[in-house]
């Protein structure tokens, strides 16, 4: 591959995300391209569908719905990113699924799809970041197949991470993440027709519940996540829970200003970047001597994970996000 596509993966990554591309640089250098380009794919669909015109987005979708044909068919193309795209999903096996329901995902955006309840975002995280946590194994490895419940749910949880960040930017663009049902708890029932206007000040204080909420519920999911660490190799286990705790430290900046979601932007300082990556470091130090014991080898990764079933169950936890659903449907 031509160095000129190799420093357009590295760039995209630098460009677009902070956090990430910091946890990056410490992923092993056999696997680093692979996540690069993986990054970059994902970046060049939501480029083209947020940098087109509404009315086309439905003509987008079905092109990247093509390209995503074209690039497990085989078929050559002249564009380094799906063509490097390929070669990835190839040589990692990863199941066709995943990036097939990541357009899914895309789709619930350009659709303008409305979120009644808990359930419905947790399908929209599944399909927008649960998917590249899924394929992040493949290229990453895992020595068992039960860590990819943890790797999915660790995308989830950087999802809902962002999404209680960027509640004000998805304001203007005539987006509302947060659940009907969440907001009706918090008594803002009738923000989600005042979507795209004037910022709603009078539900200042029902919105901060709301992601205060949102919040714990990706506590959740990170902890499930922190317990799949252990089936990375060191190095790889140091990448991802260094981005584990980066991403979740927007939450901590969000909560220390009482989860205002119109006062700016919230983000990580890169001296605090640099303390969550010892502190990432530090857990990694502690897992040596299991690791000792278990020398890392690759599973076989041959069963995709499929919404729900395989996303919504933790390890029968009390008090997880479904705990209650899945008592109720036992009854």
């Amino acid at each position: 591959m031509s160095s000129e596509a190799t420093d357009l993966f590295r760039n995209t990554i630098q460009h677009h995300s902070k956090s990430f591309s910091f946890a990056s640089t410490l992923i092993p250098s056999d696997s680093r391209h692979a996540v690069e380009v993986l990054y970059t794919c994902c970046r060049h669909v939501d480029d083209a569908i947020d940098l087109a015109p509404v009315e086309t987005h439905s003509v987008v979708i079905r092109a990247l719905k093509q390209q995503l044909d074209a690039i497990y068919e085989g078929t050559p193309s002249s564009d380094p990113v799906l063509t490097a795209m390929q070669d990835v999903v190839t040589r990692y096996e990863i199941p066709r699924l995943y990036p097939a329901e990541l357009l899914e995902g895309m789709e619930m955006d350009t659709a303008g799809y409305s979120y009644h309840d808990l359930d419905a975002l947790l399908l929209y995280c599944y399909r927008v970041a649960g998917t590249v946590g899924l394929m992040m194994s493949h290229v990453l490895g895992v020595r068992n197949s039960e860590a990819l419940q943890h790797a999915l749910h660790l995308g989830m949880a950087m999802q809902i991470t962002n999404i209680c960040r960027d509640v004000a930017e998805d304001w203007e663009r005539d987006r509302l993440y947060i659940p009907q049902e969440i907001l009706l708890r918090h008594g803002a029932a009738r923000l989600i027709s005042r979507v795209g206007k004037t910022q709603p000040n009078e539900y200042g204080e029902a919105l901060s519940g709301a992601v205060a909420e949102l919040l714990d519920l990706a506590d959740q999911y990170y902890a499930s996540a922190d317990k799949g660490m252990i089936s990375l190799n060191g190095r790889s286990a140091l990448a991802v829970r260094s981005a584990r705790h980066i991403y979740a430290d927007i939450g901590r900046v969000l909560r220390e200003r009482g989860c205002e979601v119109f006062g700016g932007r919230a983000y990580v300082t890169r001296p605090r970047k640099y303390a969550l990556a010892i502190k990432a470091l530090t857990h990694t130090l502690v897992e040596i001597p299991a690791r000792l014991r278990n020398p890392f080898t690759r599973a076989p990764l041959s069963q995709p994970l499929r919404f729900p079933n395989d996303v919504l169950l933790f390890e029968s936890e009390e008090g997880s996000p479904n705990s209650q659903k899945k008592e109720s449907q036992q009854l």
